[in-house]
């Protein structure tokens, strides 16, 4: 038995040997595969010329993408808004829905131009499906309550298909961001002549 157990050992050990002295094949002396590139940003056109409500709105919630299509996350941006503010189209379009889904009331508006579409819940459509809209125009209302903030709220959307994808992509720089700071003069302090 013990003789067995040393012939293993070494048979074991003579292959390891034979293995380490073997010259590689060819393929192993290859270069390393190159790092697989990043996935290129989404491009979206910045051609949103107004918020869904208000002039800034203060983002409650904005989009977290889902890491599976059906997995937990934020498909859009949560909008802070009084019930009954008016809620805007942020783009020309056409309406493509108007009207409840789950008892909420939700608008849609496919974007001229563009493979995109905007929703916007909940929303009391003052619009119908057909209609065409400018940006700016009012599809509805902000609804009381049907939210899923913890404030009264208009939750924005948009999608390429059926994949959503950050709606504030959509607002150009000057809309998104607040102008340039402005120096007033100090109470006291002399100006300059």
């Amino acid at each position: 038995m013990r003789r067995s157990m040393r012939y293993a050992q070494v048979w074991a050990i003579l292959l390891l040997a034979a293995l380490a002295a073997a010259p590689l094949p060819p393929w192993a002396w290859a270069a390393p595969a190159p790092p697989a590139p990043a996935p290129s940003p989404v491009r979206v056109p910045q051609i949103a010329r107004a918020w869904p409500v208000g002039v800034r709105p203060p983002v409650l919630r904005g989009w977290e993408p889902p890491p599976t299509p059906y997995g937990p996350g934020h498909r859009g941006a949560d909008l802070s808004a009084p019930a009954g503010s008016p809620v805007r189209a942020v783009a020309p379009g056409r309406v493509s829905f108007a009207g409840r889904v789950a008892g909420r009331g939700v608008v849609s508006v496919e974007l001229r131009g563009t493979d995109l579409r905007t929703t916007y819940e909940p929303v009391s459509p003052s619009v119908r499906k057909g209609d065409e809209v400018g940006a700016g125009d009012v599809v509805g209302a902000v609804e009381p309550t049907g939210s899923h903030c913890t404030v009264t709220c208009v939750h924005w959307g948009l999608l390429r298909g059926e994949t959503y994808l950050d709606p504030l992509l959509l607002l150009p720089p000057w809309l998104l961001h607040r102008g340039p700071s402005r120096l007033l003069p100090v109470l006291g302090v002399p100006l300059p002549a």
